[in-house]
């Protein structure tokens, strides 16, 4: 006979009563492999062997699967804004379920959940209806950039878009170095500034981007925190400036929290050229 914890766990470590009933665990076996410690229920008629995941557990204790923002901060993607609570996809029409402890964000975008989590491109468009454009291009880039979005996802993301939003995928690039470029570049281009990006200039070395004469470099959160960092950093300033370039500098802070201050200032540097 088949081993109730070696099915569960081929089948990624969570599976439904119903599945493991149709083969051949029926209700009494799975409630004394609970009594024992075998397996774990997460909720009425949901099953797990080993450890799971907080935010998995959670969501599939609220009655959906772990979706969004949440997803994708677990895969490393950059991520905005911070998550802070297990973002959930309930499904249309459904309503969570009451659990200790509970602070998860619901979701009620159409569909079926999956059992657990749901795939990276699906995250992504939960985000885009969660958090906004500008979070879903910033998460995008740099799940392309780790090589999460092969040419299938893309397409499939590229098809659940509407018609006005796709022309966020024409702008993405492999290349962004963090999602705060792409924060950046996505908003000087709503603006109308076409920026070059991760730009090799001989004698400084790459940069971030350029506009012109206009060096722009921004620097995320654990970037540039050290004195020889930031010694590095000015010496390569001073390069620039022999070649002719201005250089700004911007922070994850200046960016997210100040972008108007960021834009005035690249609007103010560009007619002083």
């Amino acid at each position: 006979m088949l081993s109730l914890v070696d099915t569960i766990r081929r089948r990624g470590g969570i599976a439904r009563g119903a599945d493991l009933q149709r083969l051949g665990f029926t209700r009494s076996t799975l409630a004394r492999a609970v009594e024992r410690g075998a397996i774990d229920r997460l909720r009425d008629g949901v099953f797990a062997i080993g450890p799971v995941d907080a935010d998995v557990r959670a969501a599939v204790a609220h009655g959906g699967a772990l979706a969004c923002a949440s997803v994708l901060k677990a895969r490393g993607i950059w991520v905005l804004p911070d998550v802070t609570a297990p973002h959930v996809w309930l499904g249309a029409g459904r309503h969570g379920l009451t659990h200790p402890h509970c602070a998860c964000v619901p979701h009620y975008y159409r569909g079926t959940p999956p059992l657990g989590r749901t795939d990276v491109g699906t995250a992504l468009l939960h985000l885009r209806l969660c958090a906004g454009d500008e979070a879903f291009f910033a998460a995008y880039e740099s799940a392309w950039r780790k090589g999460l979005l092969p040419p299938a996802v893309r397409r499939r993301i590229r098809e659940a878009l509407p018609a006005s939003a796709r022309w966020l995928l024409a702008l993405a690039r492999r290349d962004a170095d963090s999602g705060l470029e792409s924060l950046l570049r996505l908003r000087l281009h709503a603006i109308g500034l076409h920026l070059e990006c991760q730009v090799r200039i001989d004698g400084v070395g790459k940069v971030d981007f350029t506009i012109g004469r206009l060096i722009i470099e921004v620097d995320g959160k654990e970037n540039h925190a050290s004195p020889a960092k930031r010694h590095k950093d000015l010496l390569r300033d001073a390069a620039a400036a022999r070649l002719g370039y201005r250089t700004l500098r911007f922070d994850y802070a200046q960016v997210v929290h100040d972008w108007p201050s960021v834009q005035a200032a690249i609007l103010a540097a560009l007619r002083g050229l």
